[in-house]
């Protein structure tokens, strides 16, 4: 299956349930464990389940496996691998403390930001 159309739908799920500040991340260059990496926030611990579950069963019906889910038992951070995709969903605070963005950035997608913002200013 193509991973553009595996993207999709993961996003989609995600704005069905209106999560927040979805990020898309190809982090193919730095890991072998998954191409994609999406994050995105929800406001309670509430919306950080359903929408992991609503991105689980979005995935499986268009016949991606998923390999595992973490933190569904707090809800605080949901964490849904589907192979090439791994989904991160959290909260607010907690996305802030481990910045999962500035990790996984490319150089080059940092680089090109911060010239932006150096142009905006």
């Amino acid at each position: 299956m193509r991973l553009n159309k595996i993207q999709k739908t993961a996003v989609t799920a995600l704005e069905d349930i209106k999560a927040r500040d979805i990020k898309v991340l190809d982090v193919r260059k730095l890991t072998s464990l998954c191409d994609t990496m999406i994050i995105a926030s929800a406001e309670s611990n509430r919306q950080v389940k359903a929408l992991a579950q609503h991105v689980r069963d979005r995935l499986k019906d268009i016949g991606v496996g998923i390999m595992g889910v973490e933190g569904e038992e707090v809800g605080e951070w949901v964490l849904v691998d589907a192979g090439e995709i791994v989904v991160h969903i959290m909260q607010p605070a907690v996305r802030a403390h481990y910045n999962l963005e500035e990790l996984w950035e490319t150089p080059a997608t940092k680089r090109r930001t911060k010239a932006g913002d150096r142009a905006s200013a």
